[in-house]
């Protein structure tokens, strides 16, 4: 199954930032193609409202449209979001989850609130630069600053909160990220040229409607389509931890570790959006945990220049066409993905799951969850780093394998996140004893997120190219794989999705 729209092809950036291409901006905004929401933004000069390139009305005049590659550029010149198509909501731009260097890697700390919860010289210090730098750099590329790109956000969250939470204002507020009652309100109008209240009016639902469920906050998550669920939902649900995650009513559900508590998530596949039912102790984390379940499910991906680049290949091609759209299945948590990869060494799914499980038994945080069987946080490195290795069922090389990795984590001598550096991460991990390439490549895939790790001594990518005719060697699959750069992960999921494993399927 694949969620996919068929649009008349039209070339997405391939060099420089598109908002300064005006051309093909108009191109895009005239063909209301929504694989272009979230590379650039349509100001509009004379009603002063900015929109999506796929805004249903009708385009305005070329002369009076200027472009903008942030929603936070447009508001900060002025401009307010549109009330038809609703840009703030546009999925994320794909060049964040594409590109290692400052400004992706400060873009994907902006997107987990880092600003909000740290401020500026937080930022700076994680990325290893000055605060002036941080924000000459991002006013260069972004035409905003770090903190108007949070404050974007932070209207973002509100608007959420606003419209699918009973939540009184003053709690919308500060849950949002606001340091003022004042501050949201002003926000808020001028974002959107209408009050909280007036928001929450407008998205009142009818009687006949399902009431809310109090403490769930509901939400749509967009991706560029196509999106084919099959692997990503069923590598999820075929390597879930028991009491961490579960697949339950066509959705898959899983435990959050917050910086303010924890939650529960569950999320459903649906062709146009992934429902998103989220749970927290803290709605002050509703930033982070939408964030991270976007990374989690590689929403923000542009699967157009994926495949096309894939299907120059012409034994990868087929593939492509069969069932296009695969994401990478990432993770919540660079750390627990981590952690988990090491007890995955060289033993099967389930052996791994088992593994995990007495990990989360053991040192794992107890929590409720009414809605399901979930139990447990993942524990985290400071619990694990009191661990006795020899209460642990692996062999002795693993367990050092282990307790090094966690050791290294704990006292944060490593550190692993979606702003990682991936060229010095990959280092840092095979300077680790027990970690080979495959440990190495995996992590940088499914938890750095770098869409060109690769896998060639993989026994299932190995597997399945030596049935496509492809070169079964590591060394000459490699060399094979440099014309499918920079998306050789993606690529590893259609060599997967040869195989009859249950992580290629949905399950029943």
């Amino acid at each position: 199954m694949s969620f996919s729209r068929q649009r008349p092809p039209l070339a997405v950036p391939d060099a420089g930032p598109m908002h300064t291409d005006t051309e093909r901006c108009v191109r895009a905004v005239r063909s209301k193609d929504a694989r272009f929401d979230g590379w650039f933004f349509t100001a509009v000069l004379t009603t002063r409202i900015y929109c999506r390139p796929s805004c249903p009305v009708v385009p305005p005049k070329p002369e009076n449209m200027v472009f903008y590659p942030s929603a936070a550029a447009c508001q900060q010149a002025g401009f307010r979001a549109c009330k038809r198509c609703r840009p703030d909501t546009s999925p994320g731009s794909p060049e964040w989850n594409a590109r290692a260097d400052t400004v992706a890697r400060a873009m994907r700390l902006i997107r987990d609130g880092v600003v909000d919860r740290e401020g500026v010289p937080g930022l700076a210090a994680r990325l290893g630069y000055s605060t002036r730098q941080i924000e000459r750099q991002l006013l260069a590329e972004l035409g905003a600053g770090p903190l108007a790109l949070a404050r974007a956000q932070r209207a973002q969250t509100a608007r959420v909160l606003i419209e699918t939470t009973d939540l009184p204002m003053a709690d919308v507020a500060f849950a949002a990220g606001f340091a003022s009652v004042r501050t949201f309100n002003d926000t808020v109008r001028e974002v959107f040229a209408l009050t909280p209240g007036e928001l929450r009016t407008r998205a009142a639902r009818p009687a006949s409607a399902a009431p809310r469920t109090p403490g769930v906050i509901a939400l749509r998550l967009p991706y560029r389509a196509p999106l084919n669920p099959d692997n990503l939902f069923g590598h999820l649900a075929a390597t879930a931890v028991p009491g961490v995650e579960e697949w339950r009513d066509g959705a898959y559900r899983r435990t959050l570790s917050l910086p303010h508590g924890h939650g529960t998530v569950a999320l459903t596949p649906h062709p146009d959006h992934i429902a998103c039912r989220l749970s927290l102790t803290d709605p002050r984390d509703l930033t982070l945990a939408i964030s991270r379940c976007r990374w989690m499910l590689d929403l923000d991906a542009d699967p157009v220049a994926v495949d096309d680049q894939l299907r120059t290949d012409p034994l990868l091609a087929p593939l492509v066409d069969k069932a296009p759209g695969r994401r990478v299945p990432r993770t919540v948590d660079a750390a627990e993905f981590a952690v988990r990869a090491v007890l995955g060494q060289q033993v099967s799914t389930a052996a791994a799951r088992t593994h995990a499980a007495r990990l989360v038994t053991a040192h794992g945080t107890p929590v409720d969850d009414p809605g399901g069987g979930l139990t447990h946080l993942f524990p985290g490195p400071e619990a694990l780093a009191a661990l006795d290795p020899e209460a642990l069922a692996l062999p002795r090389s693993r367990r050092t394998t282990l307790t090094t990795l966690v050791g290294a984590l704990a006292d944060g001598s490593l550190r692993l996140g979606p702003d990682s550096d991936w060229d010095r991460a990959r280092a840092q991990l095979a300077a680790l004893p027990g970690f080979g390439p495959w440990t190495v490549e995996v992590i940088a895939m499914r938890a750095l997120g770098d869409p060109d790790a690769f896998l060639p001594t993989d026994l299932g990518v190995r597997r399945a190219a030596a049935g496509l005719g492809l070169p079964a060697t590591p060394a000459a699959l490699t060399a094979r794989a440099a014309a499918w750069r920079p998306w050789r992960a993606y690529a590893v999921q259609y060599l997967w999705a040869t195989d009859s494993h249950p992580i290629n399927h949905l399950p029943a």
